[in-house]
């Protein structure tokens, strides 16, 4: 029974949409109403601001990684602590990708699933921050460098052997390449929205000026 509370309570935590909840508590704001419409760290820095965004970023990740650490904390585990650590973060995941918060709509699952990454291996979350500021820097465009980095991780995770976070990851990086067609094809079409800095970014706007 223990169990079964800790896996809700992990669902739940992931199902609070922060990016909405502050946007209307601080800023009379539904982000669902603005930009993308996402409820994820990148609309609610697009809608909202630095600030705010920063704050759900870390926000959504922690939601994956206390997710993460439930059965650890609580000591309550029919598996082996890593297997755990993933079962109880991909609750965080679908929670917010499927938030009971918001009739079973969310985000794109990156801050999240980022978060669970922490709980499971910190140097692979690190590796993965350090991906997507690289892929951002360059391209200035948070969903190409969100969907690299999920790749990059799958392939370091398969590379170096560990059966455990592959699959996962492999069907992770499925699901938010899904959840990112829309960007796919505006990336193709070039018409992404890019962010306010990086290489990309620059180069496009030296040349409106």
């Amino acid at each position: 029974m223990k169990l079964i509370i800790l896996m809700i309570a992990a669902y739940l935590l992931g199902s609070i949409p922060n990016g909405v909840w502050i946007g209307k508590a601080f800023f009379n704001i539904d982000i669902r109403q603005h930009g993308s419409e996402n409820i994820g760290t990148t609309n609610t820095y697009r809608v909202l601001g630095t600030t705010a965004g920063t704050i759900v970023m870390i926000l959504d990740i922690s939601k994956g990684t206390v997710a993460a650490l439930l059965p650890i904390i609580f000591h309550v585990s029919l598996f082996s602590d890593n297997l755990s650590k993933l079962i109880f973060g991909i609750l965080a995941v679908i929670g917010h990708t499927f938030s009971i918060f918001d009739r079973f709509r969310g985000g794109k699952a990156v801050a999240t699933s980022a978060g669970m990454l922490l709980a499971y291996n910190p140097y692979l979350f690190l590796l993965a921050v350090v991906s997507i500021v690289i892929m951002i820097s360059i391209f200035s465009m948070v969903s190409l460098g969100s969907m690299f980095t999920f790749t990059l991780i799958t392939v370091v995770s398969f590379l170096t052997g560990d059966r455990v976070l592959t699959p996962l990851a492999l069907l992770l990086t499925i699901f938010v390449f899904y959840r990112h067609r829309q960007n796919i094809v505006r990336i193709k079409n070039g018409t992404e929205g890019l962010v306010p800095f990086g290489l990309n970014y620059w180069h496009k706007h030296q040349h409106q000026l």
